[in-house]
């Protein structure tokens, strides 16, 4: 049974990048909870600045948890030290730069910067997303514990294209290919004109994130100019963590 305080923070957890605006009546669903207690709920969320009402009588988070969200350490130090080296890179390429850490068994991405005429990507700022399609989720799961990669390796994985990787030998041998490459090259796994290449990013010499730039292809080979741009980014940014 949930406490009090659960209830709260399930009434939160309702909310996703795919309903970001609930109904009373949803939330009540969602949460599994009576219409008035849902009211009360939401009401103190409400009065706290946790969830803002709008016109139409509709929920959403409120500035208060983002407040919160942007407090949270690992977020807060690796975008300082990270966004000096993203604004040179993005200055440079004027492509998709992108900075992202690993959460549980998903890709969480904390930073972006994306030029208009760039090519279109699916990841959002805050979003999530599979591990092993992307160039950052490489990077991460190659340097994740076993337990998590062979977790992952051994969940269905979600094919978006033609040219996703789904064979989970062939998913270890890549991920051994970052390791002794020191970076990782997503060839159209998640769109079909979308090349990334991505590199660690280190604290006391343990990966705690990537980075990585994408860009507008139809082969591997479009994405080699911006490699060591990359690497030395992310060298950069570990240089500020205290690699």
């Amino acid at each position: 049974m949930r406490t009090a305080n659960g209830k709260l923070l399930a009434v939160l957890d309702a909310f996703a990048r795919d309903r970001p605006r609930l109904t009373l009546s949803e939330v009540a669903r969602a949460v599994g909870v009576p219409l008035s207690t849902a009211h009360r709920l939401v009401g103190e969320l409400v009065a706290w600045g946790g969830l803002e009402r709008d016109e139409d009588g509709g929920y959403r988070v409120g500035l208060r948890v983002w407040e919160l969200g942007a407090l949270a350490p690992r977020g807060l130090g690796l975008r300082e030290a990270a966004l000096p080296f993203m604004e040179d890179l993005y200055e440079v390429t004027h492509e998709n730069v992108q900075l992202a850490v690993r959460e549980g068994h998903e890709v969480l991405f904390v930073e972006r910067f994306a030029a208009r005429g760039a090519v279109t990507v699916l990841t959002q700022v805050g979003g999530r997303f599979a591990l092993p399609p992307t160039g950052v989720g490489l990077v991460l799961l190659a340097h994740a514990p076993a337990e998590v990669q062979d977790a992952v390796l051994a969940a269905p994985l979600t094919r978006y294209t033609r040219h996703t990787v789904v064979d989970p030998a062939r998913l270890r041998a890549l991920l051994a290919e970052v390791r002794r490459t020191g970076h990782a090259v997503s060839d159209r796994q998640v769109t079909d004109d979308a090349v990334s290449v991505a590199a660690p990013v280190r604290q006391r010499g343990t990966v705690v994130a990537a980075l990585s730039i994408v860009v507008r292809g139809g082969s591997p080979s479009v994405v080699r100019p911006y490699v060591n741009g990359v690497m030395a980014a992310a060298r950069g940014i570990s240089r500020s963590l205290g690699e």
